[in-house]
């Protein structure tokens, strides 16, 4: 059993933190290591319990929030569900701002 006592945070934070988050996603300001990492810790879990809560395993995990991992579309909306995303095409810029 894990001995670690875990903070309570207040329901105003946790709400702040969450709405801060779906804001980022919506801008376009995170990248997917720091999306999944701030989905883990906003749901207060380890890497190992969120992983097995997610259904993945601890090192892809690990190498997702380094930014080192090539994780699979599926893998990504087994992450993202819990947050209510779905993994799909987005721009990388503002439309007519990129050449390529």
């Amino acid at each position: 059993m894990d001995k670690r006592v875990k903070k309570l945070v207040p329901p105003e934070l946790a709400s702040q933190r969450r709405d801060q988050f779906y804001a980022d996603v919506a801008a376009n300001a995170l990248t997917i290591a720091e999306a999944v990492s701030a989905m883990r810790k906003i749901s207060r879990l380890t890497q190992a319990e969120f992983a097995k809560h997610r259904g993945i395993s601890v090192q892809a995990l690990k190498q997702i929030e380094a930014g080192t991992a090539n994780p699979t579309v599926a893998t990504l909306q087994k992450i993202a569900d819990i947050f209510g995303l779905k993994i799909g095409f987005v721009p990388r810029e503002k439309l007519g701002s990129d050449s390529n």
